[in-house]
């Protein structure tokens, strides 16, 4: 794991970024499907919110870490809701982290291939990019949903590497999930970085597996 961050990304030669909770704020997600959704499948059930919580907690954690877990089209036909609809109606609370969007403006000019890695959903993907323009800083974007696989998959790493070609050794991940991160070090993805605060309502929090960065911004030094 690299002692300093900010040498890191000097010299890494391709830098991957997911988007959620590394460059784009996970307070907008949590909001969606900790509140938003279950309130509309309490509503829409007749249940009390609680109820909604702790039944929607049982199916989300069935498919933690899975592909589905990720797809809107896949929670709309389970939970008989417009979940698009749903995340649209709410889309300004979507935003980037503090200074994430000022390091992406400062790293687009830099020699290394910028790549978006990221296990959200097209749609979602879309809503995010029409608010922010985030996708417009990169070389390559690659989705889960495009690879067939969630980045907790070895398969997905092995296809961006047949997609991309490249070097583990001079690539540098950024990411704020710990189990991402797990499976890019098994694949052998040489400069891992953990963002300790993806969500700007809630504290940071590190793991001491990975060296940790508040957010993308603290690469700048």
């Amino acid at each position: 794991m690299p002692k300093n961050p900010a040498k890191a990304l000097r010299d890494c030669k391709t830098l991957m970024l997911d988007m959620d909770g590394t460059l784009l704020d996970l307070a907008y997600d949590n909001y969606m499907w900790l509140e938003h959704i279950p309130a509309e499948f309490a509503r829409q059930n007749e249940v009390s919110e609680a109820t909604a919580r702790e039944r929607l907690k049982a199916k989300f954690r069935s498919m933690e870490g899975k592909l589905s877990w990720y797809c809107l089209d896949h929670w709309s036909e389970e939970l008989d809701l417009d979940i698009a609809a749903l995340h649209r109606d709410e889309n300004n609370r979507i935003g980037f982290l503090p200074g994430a969007r000022r390091f992406l403006e400062t790293v687009v000019g830099h020699d290394l291939r910028l790549l978006l890695v990221t296990n959200s959903h097209q749609e979602t993907l879309t809503i995010k990019t029409e608010v922010t323009g985030v996708t417009d800083f990169f070389h390559g974007i690659y989705t889960s949903h495009d690879l067939g696989h969630a980045k907790e998959d070895q398969s997905f790493w092995h296809a961006l590497q047949e997609a991309e070609g490249f070097d583990t050794e001079t690539t540098l991940f950024v990411d704020d999930n710990v189990a991402v991160l797990e499976s890019a070090k098994e694949f052998g993805v040489g400069m891992l970085l953990h963002i300790t605060r993806p969500d700007t309502r809630w504290p940071a929090r590190e793991d001491e597996r990975f060296t940790a960065i508040e957010g993308v911004v603290d690469l700048l030094g």
